[in-house]
C-alpha cells in the first residue's frame, strides 16, 4: 500500500465519520488526484467502503 493510502485510511480513521476525498486531500494537505487514487486501491483491498455516494469511511 502507498504511502498516502496510508494517510488517507489513517485521516478517515481519525474522522470518526464518512469523508469526501476533497476533505480528505484538505486535511492532508496533498492534492484531491492523489486521495482519489488511495482511494481506488483502498477500496480493491476491502479496507474502505463508500456507506453513500461519494463518501468514504474506513470498513472495520
Amino acid at each position: 500500500m502507498s504511502d498516502n493510502a496510508d494517510k488517507v485510511l489513517q485521516a478517515m480513521k481519525d474522522a470518526g465519520k464518512p469523508l469526501r476525498p476533497g476533505d480528505v486531500a484538505k486535511a492532508l494537505g496533498i492534492e484531491s488526484k492523489e486521495v482519489s487514487k488511495a482511494i481506488k486501491a483502498l477500496k480493491k483491498d476491502g479496507k474502505i467502503h463508500s456507506p453513500k455516494r461519494c463518501y468514504y469511511a474506513p470498513t472495520e
